[in-house]
């Protein structure tokens, strides 16, 4: 196997370093196709993975200002190595959040939620009453954008594909303030006229998967509405009809939450007032910490063959 555990002497303390000790630490897909090396960044080997989690900061360099013992940091930007039990980094590299959060809050924080608030915040302008259509709805983007949504009063239509336990989770859905949940099936069936009885034709699309599912909801977006592309879990692309573009003027724009961050790496006004707003969702009870199974690193290998499975509802979390 590509990966293994190994045990590092930790590094010395420079100036303007923070030791820190690593708590908890979640699986990605990014992460794994990071390892895969099919992913844009590649980390020079030997590397550790894992692109997020949370840590206790146990000790600064006499440079740092920001930090200091006891306070918990996430990483500020992609690539830092979360998967360790201790690391020493640059302060830069780190971001404080409250501790008064839930510790898998926290570990899950930088990269999906941040994802869903960016995409649902910079591409449509929405009002409450408006309404997002998503496909994989139950992954851990899919299941901030919910309830951010639901914070905001917009309306969600969230599509998963079928599986055998399928009414649990449009339960579970349902439960985190989904409006609808339908089979990726259902898309193409005529009773999706329903649906738009009561609520109006989504302005905005959220796409992580591709191929078939993806034209489908595409036929649903109102005139002038956006689809915004964050993933590829089906490996297959996008096809949008040319019609789409010429009588419905739909615009395709991609999305991803390395980039935004490297673009707004000067204005840490952005990224602090996004970090506010949603910690303050997680304090008042309007976002959860995705569906999770917690396992001690040693099981690491558990943990990533449990990610690689189809229909995971559960995000494997590293506990260190």
């Amino acid at each position: 196997s590509l990966i293994r555990l190994k045990d590092l002497e930790v590094a010395k303390l420079g100036d303007s370093d923070v030791h820190v000790k690593m708590l908890a630490a979640p699986i990605n897909p990014a992460d794994i196709n990071m390892i895969q090396g099919t992913y844009a960044i590649l980390s020079p080997l030997p590397a550790v993975a894992g692109n997020e989690g949370v840590g206790e900061v146990l000790e600064v360099g006499r440079r740092v200002t920001a930090l200091k013992p006891g306070d918990w940091v996430i990483p500020a930007g992609t690539g830092l190595g979360t998967w360790r039990t201790q690391g020493v980094f640059p302060a830069e590299t780190l971001l404080k959040v409250p501790s008064d959060i839930p510790l898998l809050c926290a570990a899950t924080l930088s990269v999906n939620p941040c994802t869903a608030y960016r995409m649902l915040a910079d591409f449509e302008t929405l009002a409450p009453g408006d309404s997002v259509i998503q496909n994989a709805a139950n992954s851990g983007v899919g299941q901030a954008v919910i309830q951010i949504a639901k914070a905001s009063g917009i309306k969600t239509i969230n599509v998963v594909r079928d599986r055998p336990d399928l009414p649990k989770l449009v339960e579970r859905l349902m439960a985190l303030g989904a409006d609808h949940v339908i089979t990726e099936e259902m898309l193409r069936k005529p009773e999706m006229k329903d649906i738009f009885k009561s609520i109006p034709k989504p302005r905005l699309a959220l796409n992580c998967v591709g191929g078939k599912s993806t034209t489908e909801m595409l036929r649903h977006l109102q005139p002038k509405g956006t689809m915004v592309n964050y993933g590829g879990m089906a490996k297959q692309p996008v096809m949008v009809p040319v019609s789409a573009f010429i009588f419905r003027d739909v615009r395709l724009r991609g999305f991803w939450m390395t980039q935004w961050k490297k673009d707004h790496a000067q204005d840490q006004e952005s990224l602090t007032s996004m970090m506010d707003a949603l910690c303050q969702l997680i304090r008042k009870g309007q976002l959860t910490a995705p569906a999770c199974t917690e396992v001690p690193l040693q099981d690491y290998k558990t943990a990533l063959e449990a990610t690689m499975k189809p229909f995971t509802s559960s995000k494997q979390i590293l506990l260190l």
